[in-house]
Formats: C-alpha cells, structure tokens, sequence
C-alpha cells in the first residue's frame, strides 16, 4: 500500500530586517531632525583647545550633545574613554581646566571667580579645557579614575549657581524635560562648554551664543519626537509622613 502524503507544513516567509533610520551626512542626525541649517557653514576657531573625555555608553544616546560641539567648534576633539589617560593630551599640554562640579575632598573655582584670575592671559598661551561627558554617576567614576593625570595638571572649575539642594537650571529642564539634571548648576556637556567658553574665549559671547543656540534647535526638534518626561514628585520620608498623621489625629 502506498503510504499517505504527508501535507507539506506552511512556512511563513523570512521577516525582512527593520529598515534603519536615514542618517544626514553632515550633521548624523536622523534627516527629520536634521540640524544643519543650525550649525554654522564652518567650525568656528577658537583658542582654546577643548578635549572631550565620552563615556562609550554615550555614543548609543540619542541626546548626547557631543557631535554637536564637534561639529560647531574647530579645536575640539572627542575620545571614546572611561579616564583620562596621558596619550590623550597634547604633546606641548597648555595650562588645562576641567569642568567638574566641587565634591568634599575637592573644592572648585566657578567661572566667575576664573574670569578674574591669571588664567585668563591666554592670549599668549591657549588653555585647554577638559570635559567628561557622560552620566553623573559615571562622570564622578571617570573624573576618580582621572585623578592620577588631573593632579598637579588641571584646575577643576564649575559653573556659577551649583547647589545639591535646587534642581532645574539647565535648557533641557527650563524648556523641555527630556534629561533631568541632578541639581542646580548641573547641565548638558553642550551648554557647560558654551558657558565656559563664554567667560575665557576673545569672542566669548559670539561663542557662547551659537552653541547655546544649537542646542536650542536640538531641543525644539526633539520636542516633536519624545513624549517629556514628568519630574516624579519627592517622596516624604517616613518620619514626616508619621510626624504628619500624629498632627492630624492630634
């Protein structure tokens, strides 16, 4: 007897793989958020030289300001590191600062009281400015692990206004919620290298104004594409919670 045919088992087709988004050649942004009528038609010069420490998680961030700056400013480099290494730095290294805000082991001058000192005479001899970009809980990791280098090399300098108790104060809380800042004085790599741009370069003010306006932009455009995150609201601690209900049943 011949045997039945068996039916021949359904094979659904081979999913095709999901299409990448569509990158712009010049800025690499996705082209719907395109940023090049943004950035200026060529780097702008700067004296000072600017040295950008990444996080390797950082370059999987969609907000990660970084490109940015590399794409608005002509000196500025960005290396993909968890520390700050000697090869990093240039071989003839000019007087160096590094944005960090102040911790207990180590105080900071703000940008103001860097206005009115010494380093200021760059005109002669640039300075090179030191930024660690990544989250704070891995930028405090990075700056710890740089410590070796940064010692006896690099002032550190933070931005008017840092204060553990305020939150808020950067673009990205003050016009759109889409990365929130630990606290006051805290923000984004961008606007913390335009701000101190803005108190050491000649043209500071020139500077400071088309970073801060990139960003802007960047911000503006993201708005369309990301749902803003709502601040979740403090919780009160367990002790005034008990300390309220005793005043009410009182």
């Amino acid at each position: 007897m011949e045997e039945p045919e068996h039916p021949t088992p359904f094979k659904s087709p081979p999913s095709s793989p999901p299409q990448r988004r569509q990158l712009c050649s010049h800025c690499d942004r996705p082209l719907p958020a395109c940023l090049c009528y943004a950035l200026p038609a060529t780097p702008l010069p700067t004296k000072t030289k600017i040295l950008i420490i990444r996080h390797p998680h950082e370059s999987r961030h969609k907000l990660n300001t970084t490109p940015l700056i590399s794409k608005t400013l002509l000196n500025a480099t960005t290396i993909s590191s968890r520390r700050l290494l000697p090869h990093h730095l240039p071989n003839q290294s000019p007087p160096a600062i590094y944005l960090f805000p102040p911790s207990p082991n180590a105080s900071a001058v703000t940008l103001s009281q860097l206005k009115s000192s010494n380093l200021r005479n760059y005109e002669t001899t640039p300075l090179l400015l030191i930024v660690f970009d990544a989250t704070w809980k891995h930028a405090k990791e990075m700056v710890s692990a740089s410590e070796g280098v940064l010692k006896g090399l690099a002032l550190r300098v933070c931005l008017d206004g840092v204060d553990e108790n305020v939150t808020g104060g950067s673009i990205y809380d003050n016009e759109l919620v889409l990365r929130k800042e630990p606290f006051g004085g805290c923000v984004s790599t961008l606007e913390a290298v335009a701000r101190c741009l803005g108190v050491i370069e000649p043209n500071g003010d020139e500077v400071q104004g088309v970073l801060i306006g990139v960003l802007r932009e960047m911000v503006r455009l993201q708005a369309g594409f990301l749902k803003p995150l709502k601040p979740r609201p403090k919780m009160l601690k367990k002790s005034k919670h008990k300390e309220e209900d005793n005043y009410q049943l009182g």
